[in-house]
């Protein structure tokens, strides 16, 4: 639904990776000794160039929004988003003011 490219799927081992821009993105199913963990923000952000269409297309294929693109006080253009299982990531819109300051 995110548009990412599948790069290896185990089911097996639960199990999956993905293609996200320059990086690889690998994805495990929590076991039961984890299950605490699911339906909690994760920390992961994905970047995008357009929040707005990339909100609306999103949405569109029926990915559920728990905050829609808003800006933030440190000056991000971000979206919340939900997984089928209730995790939270976000949409941080990148632009030449934001995200490309490599000093850290």
């Amino acid at each position: 639904t995110l548009g990412l490219s599948l790069l290896l799927k185990d089911a097996e081992h639960g199990y999956a990776s993905f293609q996200a821009g320059p990086i690889a993105l690998g994805l495990a199913v929590a076991g039961e000794d984890h299950a605490d963990l699911v339906g909690r923000p994760t920390g992961i952000g994905l970047a995008v160039d357009d929040l707005v269409s990339a909100h609306a297309r999103l949405e569109a294929l029926g990915v559920v929004f728990t905050m829609p693109p808003e800006r933030q006080p440190w000056g991000g253009f971000m979206a919340l988003l939900a997984d089928p299982f209730g995790n939270t990531l976000y949409l941080d819109e990148v632009s030449a003011a934001h995200g490309s300051d490599s000093s850290g």
